[in-house]
């Protein structure tokens, strides 16, 4: 973990998969001009899968649906475009071996910022999702205000591509405390921090930077930081609580995008008065929990309910509070799992801490930018 204001050297982090490795997925193409952007992120998925091992132009035509032709000519572009290079040849079946193509993974790079109540992490991650370089420096989100706040924002990230041309940059990602509208880039009624109510966070991020920008929820960029069960939750137990949502291999945003208040669901509502104005909430709760084996056991509760809510079989854990006590948080919601879940057996859930730890969130962020190339 960095210590604020610190840099880590390249190839200290790296994205992992939450659970088992991937099955190698087949993305249909679309032999249409219309859909030239969509075939050749579907090639570059397909590629990037393969990881170091590479992959033949014969083997992506089978996997994509598209033509040998049409895969001729998209690999060309991207070979001329220095995001896939020529490796080597694969094994001989008999005729001609293989040519095999991988991904250039310093060919363009992806930012993720998260934007915490009293820290900011950026990061720079290249096309494989690893993280070369991150930065984190304390902040006061309430007390300092968007333009102080942001200005930091736009000097860290400056610091981070100083030796980057900024035409090998896909852009920024955002990740902020909701609520928020992901699609209109805006922020709303941030619990504590009124003077961020209705600020276009993107396009203020833009602004600064010069850089195409994307904003997400800290806990939704959090399930997008990792592969895993196709419908699994990521808790995100910072200086706030939410969860992001995978449901059906589809992240869950909601009818306005802001899915996952999960910290201000009531558990009593003769609890003590939470910081959104009602009583009773996860977040005051466990808040007022005396040992953190007390506020473990309130969040096993609250992941209880999801867990019967929703039917699902992994929950992935992050945010300071959580890494603070790594042994406590997990064993006590997997216990209170056991006693709520009438058949556990049958009903197996997976609790783990996010393999990309303190950068999960940012590292979301930056995996947002990365989904624009990759589809």
């Amino acid at each position: 973990m960095s210590t604020p204001g610190s840099s880590t050297s390249p190839g200290d982090s790296a994205v992992t998969p939450a659970s088992t490795p991937p099955v190698r997925p087949t993305v249909p193409g679309a032999n249409l001009s219309a859909l030239r952007d969509h075939n050749a992120a579907a090639v570059l998925t397909l590629v990037r899968v393969a990881g170091e091992g590479g992959i033949s132009r014969v083997e992506l035509a089978r996997q994509s649906g598209l033509t040998a032709q049409a895969i001729s000519k998209i690999v060309q572009r991207l070979v001329e475009d220095g995001l896939l290079a020529e490796t080597g040849r694969g094994a001989s079946t008999g005729g001609k071996p293989r040519t095999l193509l991988t991904l250039v993974p310093e060919a363009r790079w992806a930012v993720g910022a998260q934007l915490g109540r009293d820290a900011l992490t950026v990061l720079r991650a290249d096309l494989t999702g690893r993280v070369v370089a991150d930065r984190r420096v304390p902040i006061d989100l309430a007390g300092w205000g968007p333009a102080r706040v942001l200005d930091l924002l736009a000097e860290e990230v400056g610091r981070l591509l100083a030796d980057v041309p900024r035409e090998r940059v896909l852009g920024v990602g955002v990740a902020s405390p909701g609520p928020l509208d992901q699609l209109a880039g805006v922020l709303h009624q941030v619990t504590g921090a009124p003077s961020w109510d209705g600020l276009p966070l993107r396009d203020e991020v833009a602004g600064r930077l010069g850089l195409p920008a994307l904003i997400e929820k800290d806990s939704t960029a959090g399930v997008l930081s990792g592969l895993g069960s196709p419908n699994r939750a990521f808790v995100h137990l910072d200086r706030g609580l939410g969860a992001g949502l995978v449901l059906g291999g589809a992240v869950q945003r909601g009818a306005r995008t802001n899915a996952g208040e999960f910290g201000h669901q009531t558990l009593d509502p003769n609890g003590p008065r939470c910081r959104c104005g009602n009583t009773g909430c996860v977040e005051a709760l466990w808040a007022a929990a005396p040992t953190p084996q007390a506020a473990a056991a309130v969040l096993g509760e609250a992941v209880a309910n999801l867990v019967r809510l929703l039917d699902l079989d992994e929950v992935v854990l992050g945010g300071r509070e959580v890494l603070a006590a790594p042994d406590v948080y997990p064993a006590e919601i997997l216990r209170v799992l056991a006693a709520r879940l009438p058949d556990p057996a049958w009903q197996p859930v997976t609790v783990s801490l996010a393999p990309s730890g303190p950068n999960a969130v940012a590292l979301g962020a930056a995996g947002l930018v990365l989904s624009r190339l990759f589809g």
